[in-house]
């Protein structure tokens, strides 16, 4: 077996050997202990309380003042808050209250967080409190005041705290959670309170992403809405601004040379001529600058590419990057951890899975009914690896009307939030039908995304060949089958293309190196020989029925092992590797080659 050599040894970050006692006792951290492990990356005992993804969160609007409040926070259940009190036990942020990382490795129900913090002295206007992602329902209090709320496990939301504050002295911050996952049809994704030996993993409640606080002005950038244009050579700019004078000046750069300056009210046009275009296999991005008369100034980048459908030689439509015909070469991938679950414990782990997806030949990932923080994104713009981005789903079956309301409301959230990525090149709504209500509700639904982000390509449900689907709604710009082991020999039609959504899933059992004593996979292999050369062949039916049928992409099952399934080219702990690398590469790089 191929051991995986770790990016962590070098990572820059303090190891828990370095610490010395007397700081942590003095600062109340040794109340903090990881949880039992049953497996560990070769990150997890990288992640201590004193550098808990301590990166900037959000590189698409970034300002140079922020204070992380990831680290150790107190922590206890029940339905009740108490203010000003000490909570009993510790819990490490941001790790969902399941893992082994958050030190508390239990679902409750109803959780309560609480920290103190102090706000930089020189810092001046409104200060605002983000929240990465809390699932599943979030309650904020700063100083025993109410400051809001927030519904759904995906989405980032961010207060203005500035007149709950105290002047002077530490500031109080209780979050309350509920997260009752299954029990309810909130969307979940894979997440399950019983995990079984299948399919389906542990679940992931409570903080899972960065908490942060960044001082603004009274006027200042709330978001940015960024969309490239080939043919006019040129970024449409919209500016989100808290505040009467909506004006700003937009500023492109390539490297430190100007591209372009403009300045508008709202919405501004800015040219970018001849431009370098964003591709898997050169991911150039510009950068970006806002700024405001009053004083604000966020920085941000881009990148130019389109994507769009076009008629094949036989008249068959196919997908198209900047114009021209490229075969989405895809993993499916899950985004659990053995030690974080839905959080990555650092974030070269994060960056990890993304640059052995180019390893390994691949032009795409799909990122499988979860979403992922901001950085995620932001290192496959900077790998050149496009995304399927689907929508988290409910459990299996048909919610009630409240739930069908609730599940919109998310899927348009996430649309808003991650439509700025230049790697997202479409939106995958249902999955196998999980949580589909009607297939007219399907096709509305398809046709609103499509509405809201014109940009990309709509996927209105993959694998609706499945048994839980209603079956083609005839809506969205793609016809998707699943197939084991596949692949699915899906055919375009007049208005959309068509891709193998899910196929393989061969496996292989590592010991020492899984989660439940045996493993699931769509068909299993005795060695890494065989699981190869499974592989192999597999992928040549995906070229075979590429050419045979205008397919536009296939998604192979998957980048690595998950709980209990074992059908990755990695094992869950990211340790081994699985397969022949070059062989793997090898092939792939001929489809891709081939098919374009």
């Amino acid at each position: 077996m191929a051991v995986v050599d770790t990016v962590c040894r070098n990572g820059g970050h303090a190891v828990p050997e370095r610490w010395t006692r007397l700081a942590l006792v003095a600062s109340g951290l040794m109340d903090w202990t990881m949880g039992d492990l049953k497996l560990t990356t070769p990150w997890t005992h990288s992640v201590s309380p004193t550098n808990a993804l301590p990166e900037y969160p959000r590189p698409q609007l970034a300002r140079p003042d922020w204070l992380n409040l990831n680290g150790v926070w107190e922590f206890t259940s029940g339905e009740q808050p108490s203010f000003g009190e000490t909570l009993p036990e510790r819990v490490l942020v941001p790790f969902p209250i399941e893992s082994a990382l958050s030190g508390i490795a239990r679902h409750e129900d109803f959780m309560w967080y609480r920290r103190t913090f102090d706000v930089p002295p020189a810092w001046r206007g409104r200060i605002l409190l983000h929240f990465g992602a809390v699932d599943y329902r979030a309650t904020v209090y700063v100083n025993g005041q109410e400051i809001g709320s927030h519904q759904g496990g995906y989405g980032s939301f961010s207060f203005d705290i500035t007149d709950a504050l105290q002047a002077g002295g530490s500031q109080e911050l209780i979050v309350g959670v509920e997260d009752r996952a299954d029990a309810t049809w909130q969307p979940i994704g894979k997440q399950r309170l019983v995990p079984d030996q299948g399919i389906f993993y542990e679940g992931a409640s409570g903080i899972w992403q960065t908490v942060w606080l960044e001082p603004v002005p009274e006027t200042h950038v709330v978001s940015l809405d960024m969309v490239p244009s080939l043919d006019r050579e040129s970024l449409v700019v919209t500016a989100h601004i808290a505040g009467p004078d909506q004006s700003f000046q937009v500023t492109v750069r390539d490297g430190d040379s100007l591209v372009s300056r403009k300045s508008g009210t709202s919405t501004v046009e800015i040219p970018v001529p001849q431009p370098k275009l964003w591709s898997p296999d050169s991911p150039f991005l510009y950068g970006l600058e806002v700024v405001l008369p009053q004083g604000d100034r966020v920085t941000s980048y881009f990148g130019m590419r389109e994507f769009g459908m076009q008629p094949d030689k036989d008249g068959r439509l196919r997908f198209t990057l900047n114009g021209e015909f490229l075969f989405l070469l895809s993993t499916l991938d899950q985004g659990y951890w053995p030690d974080g679950i839905y959080t990555a414990p650092t974030d070269e782990a994060l960056r990890f899975d993304l640059e052995q997806h180019k390893v390994l030949g691949f032009n795409t990932v799909r990122k499988h009914i979860k979403t992922e923080p901001d950085r995620w994104y932001y290192h496959a713009d900077r790998l050149g690896l496009l995304v399927w981005q689907d929508m988290p789903s409910t459990k299996l079956g048909r919610p009630p009307a409240d739930a069908q309301r609730q599940f919109e409301a998310e899927l348009h959230e996430m649309v808003t939030q991650k439509k700025n990525w230049t790697c997202v090149l479409g939106w995958i709504l249902f999955n196998e039908g999980w949580g589909e209500w009607s297939l007219e509700d399907t096709g509305r639904i398809a046709d609103e995304v499509k509405a809201l982000d014109p940009s990309r390509i709509v996927n209105a449900h993959s694998g609706y060949n499945l048994t839980d689907s209603f079956g083609d709604s005839g809506h969205g710009d793609v016809i998707d089958l699943h197939e084991y082991v596949g692949p699915a020999t899906t055919l375009p039609d007049a208005t959309r293309i068509a891709i193998d959504g899910e196929h393989g899933g061969f496996g292989l059992e590592v010991d020492g190196h899984m989660w439940f004593n045996d493993g699931h996979a769509y068909q299993m292999t005795p060695d890494i020989a065989t699981l190869t050369r499974r592989y192999v062949e597999n992928q040549r039916d995906v070229l075979e029925a590429a050419k045979t049928n205008s397919l536009s992409g296939a998604i192979y099952t998957q980048i690595t092992d998950v709980e209990h399934e074992v059908n990755g080219f990695f094992t869950y702990d990211r340790r081994v590797a699985k397969m022949d690398f070059h062989e793997v590469r090898a092939v792939n790089d001929q489809i891709i080659r081939e098919c374009g």
